[in-house]
């Protein structure tokens, strides 16, 4: 075969095959149990965090990289779908496990240890933002965006500390107001820096919602799961096509309601040795949430969508 003829059909080979060092490489990367276990302890995270009043189960998955892939997920099922689902899995698993099996532990820990308790959290969020922070620059940013993520800080904060002033309005508990507390809990998760938790105290469902879970009420759990899903299938789609179409607009809008909420939580009034305790527990949440990040980091998956 003269050279002609060889580069010829080299050329034919590659043009017809154009995907194939792609697919190779997807089908040949398989999902570790290292990173499984991440996903599950990252679902046990979130979860939590839908339960602690003040924190947000969003803001978590936010910040440890769950939130865009499962929006993505959720706002377009039909692509690649069992494979997405599988990724997932864990972390659905993970949430559960933070909901149920915790609720009695957070409870608990946050009626008689809530400063070091929400320290511990702060931990966490501030040891993963430097990842989040180098993921919303990944496609670049302009002057602007900072404008952005600093009238969201401001507008978050204000907005958080306003809710804590305002008077509870009790509603009883029924199949409706659960299906109700669902949807304000998926859009927890939609909307990051929403903590559904507070929204739940001011109504007077928190302390019958904890109870349920705990009890593994089905009267109670089922309606909000029902809520929850619907909710975020409802406006899943929308979130990913933002991020489609405004991917460093929409990472410091939310960039802007990380920080804003989580200055919002800081506890006042901590004196003496609480303030040591705290201090101990957000330089040991930091490290873990920083030391969690720089794993995954080093075991990336590929994109789902």
């Amino acid at each position: 075969m003269d050279k002609k003829t060889y580069n010829f059909a080299l050329s034919y080979l590659k043009e017809s095959t154009p995907n194939m060092s792609t697919s190779v490489s997807t089908t040949s990367k398989k999902d570790s149990p290292l990173d499984w276990f991440i996903r599950l302890i990252k679902g046990v995270l979130i979860g939590i965090g839908f339960i602690v009043p003040g924190l947000s189960g969003g803001v978590l998955a936010v910040i440890l990289g769950i939130y865009e892939p499962l929006i993505r997920f959720l706002g377009n099922l039909k692509e690649k779908f069992v494979r997405n689902l599988l990724f997932f899995i864990p972390v659905g698993i993970g949430g559960i496990l933070g909901v149920v099996a915790f609720s009695a532990v957070v409870d608990y820990a946050f009626t008689n240890f809530a400063a070091p308790f929400i320290w511990l959290f702060i931990g966490f969020i501030a040891g993963t933002f430097p990842s989040l922070f180098k993921t919303s620059g990944k496609k670049g940013r302009k002057t602007w965006h900072w404008g952005v993520l600093i009238l969201l800080t401001a507008g978050t904060f204000a907005l958080m500390r306003w809710m804590e002033s305002i008077q509870n309005v009790s509603l009883a508990p029924s199949f409706g107001n659960w299906l109700f507390s669902g949807a304000l809990i998926g859009l927890g998760v939609v909307v990051p820096g929403m903590s559904p938790s507070n929204f739940l105290i001011y109504l007077g469902l928190y302390q019958p919602m904890a109870a349920g879970i705990k009890t593994l009420n089905l009267g109670v759990i089922i309606p909000l799961l029902l809520g929850g899903i619907i909710c975020v299938l409802l406006f899943a789609k929308l979130v990913s096509w933002l991020f489609d179409r405004a991917y460093t607009l929409m990472y410091h809008l939310i960039l802007g309601i990380v920080i804003g909420s989580t200055l919002a939580i800081i506890p006042s009034g901590v004196t003496g040795w609480t303030i040591a305790i705290c201090a101990g527990l957000f330089v040991v949440g930091g490290a873990c949430s920083y030391a969690l990040a720089k794993v995954d980091e080093k075991h990336p998956h590929e994109a789902l969508i």
